[in-house]
């Protein structure tokens, strides 16, 4: 780096230059007027014209170093700092000048330079971001497909029972056939009933299983809901429970992949099932309705908080991760409501926040993957959604999916 002098110092010696040339040229002056033995007067005069022309070459100079030692060198590093802040990184200060001055173009300089590497660093960990972000949403989709292939599996295990009836059927009709073909076309059509169940079957669970391309449009709940119902019944997992459909009449449209959708209503058909599995008056409630939505707030601080210390912020994530006050709604706003309800044990209070973890279950080893309550959950988000589990004191459990509703309440537009 260049060796620069201190700028106090250059103006301080210039600054005494001219204080030196003034005094001289005053002393000068003074002598020249001595032998002229002129009045007392007109050397006041003199002095004061001589005084006011060191005070103009004092001023004069003075702007002249100002501007060369001070005001030229700060003008170039501001354009220099200016260029850098329009992204300029490739401009580089140069001054000739105080030490000072050149020491800030320096530092601009080397600023310049750590921005240009900050940037490239800054480059390199965005694609390395978005490298685990692709991997990460591979993940995820990979996690959906599995715990789509883990319902369908569910699934599957009734297919024994409810395919062993048809087929059984049908094999008894075909010995009767053998032994009496008088009576052969009412049991051709007894067997291609019996056979069309089982196909409905087979293809309700394909269908089901099939992987797509996530396709979000405005669907009806209504009909998703009862396809899903249908679906988990075809399977046999209802036997000897009690199911209560109930659909709310002018229930909006929702925005979302109606096959997402059914697969979020399996699982939790599913689970519903498994809860009141082995309990007496197994009862399992799916109903849907339009409302509008009502945030719980978590309390800012609780009783037991020490003083000084606030945990709110904890308790919202808290909140969030339960799906208490979710950000896409705002009160009052127009929802779809869909509740699955089962009087099974419930939840223990203790592991209520961890229901929608990935990976967690309550289930005996083998018969839970631990994915399904957490990736309905992130599904439901990605439409915009919200889930939340609660344990009425009765007993069970009740998991409501809140979706906004694709369009705004017409009623609502009326009155206002």
């Amino acid at each position: 780096m260049k060796a620069f002098a201190s700028l106090r110092r250059e103006l301080n010696l210039a600054l005494a230059l001219l204080l030196i040339a003034a005094l001289g040229l005053a002393a000068v002056a003074v002598l020249l007027w001595l032998p002229v033995g002129r009045s007392f007067g007109g050397l006041v005069v003199f002095l004061l014209v001589v005084i006011a022309v060191d005070v103009v070459a004092f001023l004069l100079f003075g702007d002249y170093l100002l501007r060369q030692m001070v005001l030229k060198p700060v003008k170039t590093i501001v354009q220099g700092a200016e260029a850098i802040a329009r992204e300029d990184y490739s401009r580089r200060i140069r001054v000739d000048g105080a030490q000072e001055l050149g020491r800030l173009a320096a530092s601009v300089n080397e600023l310049a330079d750590k921005l240009i590497q900050n940037q490239r660093r800054l480059s390199d960990n965005i694609q390395s971001l978005n490298e685990v972000n692709r991997a990460l949403t591979e993940a995820r989709d990979e996690l959906v497909r599995a715990e789509k292939l883990a319902s369908a599996g569910q699934l599957a295990a009734g297919i024994a029972h409810e395919i062993g009836n048809p087929l059984g059927a049908i094999l008894g009709y075909l010995e009767v056939a053998e032994r009496r073909p008088e009576i052969g076309q009412d049991l051709v059509d007894d067997m291609r009933r019996e056979a069309r169940r089982v196909d409905r079957i087979v293809k309700g669970l394909l269908d089901y299983a099939r992987p797509r391309q996530p396709a979000p449009r405005p669907i009806e709940v209504n009909q998703v809901v009862t396809g899903a119902l249908e679906l988990v019944e075809a399977q046999g997992h209802f036997k000897e429970i009690e199911v209560n459909l109930e659909l709310g009449d002018e229930v909006p449209t929702v925005h979302a992949d109606p096959h997402q959708l059914e697969q979020i209503m399996v699982n939790l058909l599913l689970n519903a099932a498994q809860a009141v599995d082995g309990g007496e008056g197994r009862r399992i409630r799916v109903c849907t309705e339009a409302t509008r939505y009502e945030a719980i707030i978590p309390p800012s601080r609780r009783r037991d908080d020490p003083p000084g210390i606030d945990y709110s912020h904890l308790r919202r994530l808290q909140a969030r991760r339960e799906g208490l006050t979710p950000p896409p709604f705002t009160i009052g706003e127009n929802v779809v409501r869909i509740s699955v309800a089962d009087n099974g044990p419930g939840i223990p209070a203790e592991i209520m926040d961890r229901v929608f973890d990935p990976f967690f279950s309550t289930k005996e080893t083998g018969q839970g993957t631990g994915l399904g309550l957490a990736v309905s959950a992130r599904l439901i988000e990605g439409m915009g959604g919200t889930i939340r589990v609660d344990c009425p004191e009765g007993g069970g459990a009740c998991f409501s999916v809140i979706l906004p509703a694709a369009y705004t309440d017409e009623r609502e537009t009326e009155e206002a």
